[in-house]
């Protein structure tokens, strides 16, 4: 019989009457001791108890503030610019890292060596001093046109009036966004078994529609994990907005702090609270995307966080039986 890893078998000789001295039979399985990871179990328990217990009892946290201001209007309107820069940033990202990683993987050396420069130079650059530059870009170039190079414009307007506080922050979130998807698209597409490739081109299906069908539906397997990484630093990274103006999140608590500085701590908690609460949907989002994703690579698809704590439970209360049953 096969018993469970970390278990004893207790055999007991039970005589028979063609051979007495050869017959056994078990008894019952005996879980073996871990005193061990009891006593770290209970030293992590105490740490977090005295934590929590921190948590609430320090006056110096002020948590009536932090009820006072969590959902006033100016943190309120702070959260939607975060939102909607971090919107426009995660969608123009991530389209113009597909475009690099696409020109990165292309046959053309001026299209790689453009993409590579690119991903090179943003990577390179701080978000900050990004950010900074595109704010004051309009004292380089008070007007941008388009037309011949070096030859007559066909039209040119007034950078300074299209380049608001809300288009600064996203073409510079989106900037530096595209720059790491690139490297993660380009990672998932690498990652797609070749023989998917030479499949889909010996049915002669056009390229466009091997990439679209076939190549990268494989690749979000290897994507989504990757990017949402990226989405969750994009969703922190618009705490730099503040630096050119745009009243976000971070630039709303930070504005409040400087008028009401007896609440810089319960005001630095809201916004912590905050972003804790944006990253954890996102990441719900990534699990129910990656299970989505997973049909078809795997023979059973992952269990939800539901039926992980269920398992768990029924899990624990058999452990509990058998100790007591020892």
């Amino acid at each position: 019989m096969s018993e469970p890893p970390g278990a004893t078998v207790t055999l007991v000789e039970v005589p028979t009457i063609d051979d007495p001295s050869k017959s056994f039979t078990a008894q019952r399985v005996l879980p073996l001791r871990r005193p061990g990871r009891w006593i770290v179990t209970a030293v992590v328990l105490v740490l977090v108890a005295q934590f929590v217990h921190g948590l609430a009892t320090n006056p110096f946290y002020q948590w009536d503030r932090f009820g006072y201001w969590f959902l006033r209007p100016t943190i309120l309107d702070g959260l939607l610019i975060t939102l909607e820069v971090t919107a426009y940033s995660a969608v123009l990202g991530l389209l113009g890292g597909i475009l690099l990683a696409l020109a990165r993987l292309s046959k053309s050396p001026v299209l790689r060596a453009v993409s590579w420069t690119y991903v090179w130079a943003l990577r390179s650059i701080p978000l900050i001093v990004v950010l900074i530059f595109l704010y004051n870009f309009s004292a380089l170039y008070k007007t941008l046109s388009v037309g011949v190079p070096f030859g007559p414009a066909f039209f040119s307007f007034d950078e300074s009036r299209l380049a608001t506080d809300m288009v600064v922050a996203v073409i510079g979130l989106s900037l530096n966004e595209a720059a790491y998807a690139a490297e993660v698209v380009r990672g998932g597409i690498l990652s797609v078994d070749q023989g998917q490739h030479e499949a889909a081109a010996a049915l002669g299906l056009p390229k466009g529609y091997q990439f679209r069908r076939i190549v990268f539906p494989q690749a979000l397997r290897s994507i989504i994990p990757n990017y949402v990484n990226q989405l969750i630093g994009l969703i922190k990274g618009t705490s730099l907005v503040f630096y050119v103006s745009l009243l976000d999140l971070f630039g709303s608590a930070q504005t409040m702090g400087s008028t009401y500085p007896g609440d810089i701590v319960p005001l630095l908690l809201v916004v912590t609270v905050w972003y804790l609460i944006l990253t954890s949907l996102v990441s719900v989002v990534q699990f129910y995307v990656e299970r989505h994703y997973a049909r078809g690579a795997t023979r059973s698809l992952p269990p939800t966080p539901l039926q992980k704590l269920r398992t768990g439970l029924t899990d624990l209360r058999a452990r509990i039986r058998r100790e007591a049953a020892v």
